[in-house]
């Protein structure tokens, strides 16, 4: 028994295979223009989370400073500061903490809050100086407060 065999080729033409520098450049130029308009835009996005969370974390703290005053009468002074929510004062024998889960936080700029008890604004003052770090400011950089 025989079988025959039929190989068919086929050739392709080679005329117009791959890119021109010039086309390369072009779409290039084009990255380079929607990354100059998104870019920015994405960025502006960033700032303004980190203000969501200080604001979520200045709650967090503010009910927390509540809770240590429900146990002990009164809120921690100025010396004692924020570090009484996570470690037991000297002189408060009714602290029943630690009030917070995790260690205290720090702001999403990498800094401490202040903190102070009495407050010129309430019975404590709570704040972050935001990106700047500075009292006042706009935008990013202006002051995260709980009054």
């Amino acid at each position: 028994m025989k079988i025959n065999e039929r190989r068919v080729t086929v050739s392709l033409p080679v005329t117009g295979a791959g890119f021109t520098l010039l086309e390369l450049l072009v779409v290039m130029v084009i990255i380079g223009l929607l990354s100059g308009f998104v870019g920015p835009k994405y960025f502006s996005q960033i700032g303004k989370s980190e203000v969501k969370v200080a604001l979520a974390q200045a709650d967090s703290l503010g009910k927390a400073l509540d809770h240590y005053r429900l146990d002990t009468g009164h809120y921690p002074s100025t010396e004692d500061g924020l570090a009484a929510l996570v470690t037991r004062p000297a002189n408060d024998p009714r602290w029943d903490g630690p009030y917070l889960k995790k260690n205290l936080p720090l702001d999403p700029w990498g800094k401490p809050y202040v903190f102070r008890s009495p407050g010129e604004h309430g019975e404590y003052d709570l704040i972050s100086y935001g990106k700047d770090g500075k009292p006042g400011g706009d935008g990013e950089s202006a002051d995260i407060i709980n009054w």
